[in-house]
């Protein structure tokens, strides 16, 4: 199994950058996660539109999934559309940007598949588990697995037992850190900080953590730091590049 990062800004894509956006790939297969503001034109340099297999939306915020709008566009307004994109997210997370288009194409080039709390899906080669995590709207953490490999992705979450549970033993933790040191008192338990993030993974026993949906303007550094102050080690930020082996 591989990761590629095409972006890791949370709330807008800060300049030159992008937000969410995830391609995990095993034995040919290939699964976008979480196409937020931008992604395209990085998945673009990658892969055709039309070579992605499926999407995994995490929750409704456009951060996270605004791109699957022009993603369908590039797959349906070509001669040859490919097969209907699966689109699995929870209960209408992407109702809002499947209405940006009335086009009947692209009412043909998306199969939405419903993600439920505690529910287990095969997507291609990979064994996805998801669990509901507190949000400020409906979000699923998604646990990954294909062959010997597992990664877990938080999507964007307060602290919560059920995202240790999730990770557990891991080889890669994916998880929101919007602030380095500690949440605003109105997104308090609805958001991580990189301490909060770290303390969950260190809990989960994962072997490696990813820390994403970083504050645009705040420095990476100052997350890890943070990170790594509560001892944790083997800690990174998300930052977009080619695509790396995950596990053994």
């Amino acid at each position: 199994m591989r990761l590629a990062v095409f972006g890791g800004c949370g709330a807008w894509p800060a300049a030159g950058q992008a937000c969410s956006g995830y391609l995990i790939e095993h034995d040919g297969f290939r699964l976008l996660v979480d196409p937020g503001y931008a992604v395209l034109p990085r998945l673009l340099r990658v892969v055709d539109a039309a070579a992605v297999d499926a999407v995994v939306v995490s929750h409704g915020h456009p951060d996270h999934c605004a791109d699957l709008n022009p993603l369908l566009r590039a797959r349906a307004l070509r001669d040859e559309p490919p097969a209907p994109l699966p689109v699995f997210a929870p209960a209408g997370a992407v109702d809002a940007v499947l209405a940006l288009d009335s086009m009947r194409a692209m009412s043909r080039a998306v199969e939405p598949v419903v993600l439920t709390d505690g529910g287990r899906v095969g997507i291609g080669p990979f064994d996805v588990t998801s669990a509901l995590l507190p949000h400020h709207v409906p979000d699923l953490g998604v646990r990954i697995s294909a062959g010997t490999a597992t990664l877990t992705y938080s999507g964007d979450a307060g602290p919560d037992a059920a995202l240790v549970e999730l990770a557990r033993d891991a080889d890669l933790l994916l998880v929101e850190a919007t602030y380095p040191d500690a949440v605003p008192d109105e997104d308090a338990g609805l958001l991580c900080s990189a301490v909060e993030a770290a303390e969950q993974a260190a809990a989960a026993g994962v072997a490696r953590t990813l820390l994403t949906h970083l504050w645009p303007g705040l420095d990476p550094a100052a997350f890890v730091a943070a990170a790594e102050r509560t001892g944790a080690t083997n800690v990174g930020v998300a930052a977009p590049g080619p695509a790396q082996p995950i596990g053994s």
